[in-house]
């Protein structure tokens, strides 16, 4: 099997203390669990506008990509390689739509522990947490 890397960004919204995860789609790699909502950047393409048109087109809400919040980098089978640039990322305005996603919700970084997050977002909860422990 052929091994690949994608580069992806990752909106940390934040509202009220909480911040907005999202099921991935079944049938799709890791599909059912949580994320932090974003996508797969586009050949030359500015990282804050990936945001933005990624948001727009899962979610069908518009959001202002901010300052760089992290990143991380995690293999999966061996084959996947997923480095994930998260930025801060404001509400603008829209009412979250389930375009391309299976679910969404608004957390809290403790609650975030009740929820089958991802790998490659975890160390975004750990540095939500301001620790290092690892959440599964």
């Amino acid at each position: 099997m052929e091994k690949f890397q994608l580069i992806v960004t990752a909106a940390i919204i934040e509202k009220d203390g909480k911040y907005l995860i999202t099921q991935r789609p079944l049938g799709r790699h890791n599909g059912g669990r949580w994320e932090f909502p974003g996508g797969k950047v586009d050949f030359g393409e500015d990282l804050r506008i990936c945001l933005v048109r990624e948001i727009g087109e899962e979610l069908e809400v518009k959001i202002e990509a901010g300052e760089p919040f992290d990143y991380s980098s995690h293999v999966y089978d061996e084959h996947k390689h997923v480095v994930l640039l998260g930025f801060r990322c404001k509400y603008l305005s829209g009412e979250i739509q389930k375009k391309d996603i299976s679910d969404f919700k608004w957390v809290s970084p403790e609650e975030m522990k009740d929820y089958d997050i991802t790998e490659a977002d975890q160390p975004f909860i750990r540095k939500l947490l301001g620790n290092n422990i690892l959440i599964i």
